[in-house]
């Protein structure tokens, strides 16, 4: 696949006060989409505070091409219910990388990232430089609904050169 720069990994790990699609719960699941890329976790039935602990790999060719994460209630005889969307910036997390950073010490924190009306954190995230690799946790405040937050990190895995 021509142009790819990488791959990012994305650990979907829990969802956080997700709304009532149902009677009394909801059976949330997450597609993360970047252009004409369509990655999906696992179904967790009834919670609104479900673990997925699920990874979700897209290949990046254009890291400005948004990703957005939707959080949906799985039903069976109607279409999925849409329980917030977030959007997911990897621009600060791109700058670190360009920084060539492999000699510093495990656990050093390289960028603090605040939430701004430009990006859906809801809370401070850290780039750290841990074991060889760069990752940033993040924690998403969904948006185009009442309530719910989603927390994930993301690592980039360099491609080998052929």
């Amino acid at each position: 696949m021509e142009g790819i720069k990488g791959l990012l990994k994305i650990r979907v790990h829990r969802g956080i006060n997700l709304v009532v699609c149902d009677t009394l719960s909801s059976d949330p699941y997450v597609v993360v989409t970047m252009g004409d890329q369509k990655v999906k976790t696992g179904v967790i039935k009834k919670n609104i505070n479900p673990v997925w602990d699920d990874v979700l790999t897209l290949y990046i060719k254009d890291p400005n091409v948004p990703i957005i994460l939707t959080v949906l209630d799985k039903d069976t005889f109607t279409v999925d219910d849409k329980m917030g969307e977030a959007a997911i910036d990897i621009k600060p997390y791109m700058e670190c990388m360009k920084m060539g950073l492999q000699n510093i010490p495990n656990g050093t924190q390289v960028q603090r990232v605040q939430p701004s009306h430009t990006n859906c954190l809801s809370e401070e995230s850290c780039i750290v430089w841990n074991d060889g690799k760069m990752r940033q946790d993040m924690r998403l405040k969904l948006r185009k609904v009442e309530r719910g937050e989603v927390e994930i990190q993301i690592e980039w895995i360099d491609l080998p050169t052929v």
